[in-house]
């Protein structure tokens, strides 16, 4: 798979997950977007980040199963080392990351999905984590993503029963955040990252920073940090210019620092 920062529009950059007929992901693929995605994060010019899907079928549906035909223990563990810096690296990326689901995201293809902050799901796409039903488990923070996201419950449902979710249920479920007629995702996607523009990017790495510590530290630990940051702001170039703007009644001219 050959993932590219396809373009830069404003300040979003788009990376396509290019390996048809499925896009799936390869080694060599996942470091590429790690890579990519800490690039990304030494641009100050880069607010968010929408990936997506090449095609009109898939958007993606993770590792080729070909790759485990042999049995190599060592192979998977290498894999499953892939997946976990390339996602967690995607998960950390200090902007708003939003995959523009434009098709079927099984697997390795849902957990890219699942690291992202948002999702945009287009009504025909289908997402499932089918590991199980060849023996494996979702090895790219499926199981801890994914219960996080929708509970314990659908998340054993889809896990451990196997069961696929189709666009709308994905809604119901708030699996993803929107649904949107086929062919748009990826245009819907634009647009939520336009809105990301619009806010100073040094609180948003600090909010983000914030919603995200919830999921592993209790409230009592997490509320004075949230002060903290609040504070910190203050060092930030962005908090003056975004307090200036509002008081000038002109839009801020953010400098990410």
């Amino acid at each position: 798979m050959t993932v590219l920062i396809e373009k830069i529009v404003g300040n979003t950059a788009v990376i396509t997950m290019s390996n048809p007929p499925a896009n799936t992901w390869t080694a060599q693929s996942l470091q590429l977007l790690k890579q990519k995605v800490e690039a990304l994060n030494d641009n100050p010019q880069i607010y968010a980040l929408v990936i997506t899907g090449e095609g009109d079928k898939f958007f993606s549906a993770g590792a080729d199963l070909k790759l485990f035909a042999d049995g190599d223990k060592e192979n998977a563990a290498n894999m499953a080392h892939c997946f976990g810096e390339a996602f967690e690296a995607l998960s950390a990326f200090r902007g708003v990351s939003i995959a523009a689901i434009n098709g079927y995201a099984m697997g390795g293809g849902l957990e890219v999905a699942l690291a992202c902050d948002l999702r945009i799901a287009e009504s025909q796409a289908v997402m499932a984590l089918p590991e199980a039903t060849v023996g494996l488990l979702p090895c790219a923070g499926g199981t801890q993503n994914l219960a996080a996201l929708i509970g314990e419950g659908w998340a054993k449902r889809m896990i451990l029963c196997g069961e696929r979710v189709g666009a709308e249920q994905a809604l119901q479920l708030k699996l993803v955040e929107e649904v949107v007629e086929t062919g748009a995702a990826l245009d819907a996607a634009m647009q939520l990252a336009a809105k990301v523009a619009k806010q100073s990017p040094s609180s948003i790495k600090a909010c983000k920073t914030l919603i995200q510590a919830g999921r592993n530290m209790p409230r009592n630990q997490a509320l004075p940090i949230e002060r903290e940051l609040f504070a910190d702001l203050f060092d930030t170039q962005d908090q003056a210019e975004g307090v200036a703007a509002f008081l000038e009644k002109r839009k801020a001219n953010w400098k990410n620092c």
